[in-house]
């Protein structure tokens, strides 16, 4: 096991060297001068200090030069100096990243704990009211983009209903540890952002479900006169969750990189947020922080899946 996550770990090296080199080179190869757009409207700034500015942060050398540099500090754990904020990049990403991992973890339990039901239901009740209705909001899923339905759910429960909070982590004047506060916060921009799972997993399930209750085992599980629970629930459904640990491969690094839409509707001060600001602002160390760290969740997403392929199915051996 310890062998195999070193190779994993080898391996996704020349992947993350592969990313950092494109986005690198889309960021810089943008048009426009973020030196320029900090200083834009200051009446005391001449050509001289903006070229001062542009040798301070080494924008001044070559995109090759500015690659191998922010590379060789990356590796020593440096990423750089915000452009907007004159902080550490890594340091602003930290100081965000506890929120955006609140939202995508409860996120992901509400995908799997609804969608993952939800899809046996549909199963066990193929071509039935309940089949049909799962089915159609799997659909409406899919088809309404993550900022619509936040925006419709904002309308609905914040302003006319006055039941939920539209935006923000705390209520201003809140202890920080009002857990029911927090959770009426976060209750909106997580099921957004799980709504497209829910329609993922249960369409899987019910369609792995269907193909596993048609096996032979399961009929002469049946046969042997256990129960329709046991059946369903022990031997059709840990053979029908293989596919979805496949669908839940890179979910760490597609809930974080949602997570940049749903946090800009409900004002949710995360690392999708902080992403967001620093593309506009074309602050280049804070691009790079928040993709290298996406890559990595992406990464350790798959090799999380390897692990559970292990664990879900007895055949297969890491």
């Amino acid at each position: 096991m310890r062998k195999y996550i070193i190779r994993r770990v080898l391996y996704a090296i020349p992947t993350l060297l592969g990313i950092s080199v494109i986005v690198f080179a889309i960021s810089r190869l943008a048009p426009g001068d973020p030196v320029r757009l900090y200083t834009f409207g200051a009446t005391n700034i001449t050509e001289a200090d903006i070229a001062a500015l542009r040798h301070f942060y080494g924008l001044d050398q070559p995109l090759p030069v500015q690659y191998v540099n922010w590379l060789m500090n990356m590796l020593r754990g440096d990423f750089g100096k915000s452009l907007q904020y004159n902080q550490p990049a890594f340091a602003l990403l930290l100081e965000r990243l506890p929120a955006t991992l609140q939202l995508a973890v409860l996120a992901l339990f509400l995908q799997v704990g609804i969608g993952v039901p939800l899809g046996v239901i549909a199963a066990l009740n193929r071509g039935g009211w309940v089949d049909n209705v799962v089915r159609f909001f799997g659909v409406i899923g899919h088809a309404i983009p993550q900022f619509w339905m936040g925006l419709l759910l904002i309308v609905l429960f914040a302003v006319n209903l006055h039941w939920l909070p539209s935006q923000g982590l705390l209520t201003i004047g809140k202890d920080v540890w009002d857990i029911p506060d927090r959770l009426k916060h976060i209750l909106l921009p997580a099921f957004v952002l799980a709504l497209a799972g829910v329609a993922n997993y249960s369409r899987y399930l019910r369609t792995e479900t269907l193909d596993v209750i048609a096996q032979d085992y399961v009929r002469t599980a049946r046969a042997k006169g256990l129960r329709e629970r046991t059946v369903v629930y022990v031997h059709a459904l840990r053979n029908a969750l293989i596919p979805v640990v496949t669908a839940l491969g890179g979910i760490l690094a597609a809930l974080v990189s949602g997570a940049l839409i749903v946090e800009q509707v409900f004002t949710w001060p995360g690392v999708g947020q902080l992403t967001y600001a620093a593309v506009r602002g074309k602050d280049y160390p804070l691009i790079m922080a928040g993709v290298m760290f996406a890559s990595t969740m992406l990464v350790i997403s798959y090799l999380l899946r390897d692990l559970a392929y292990a664990r879900v199915d007895p055949r297969i051996k890491v």
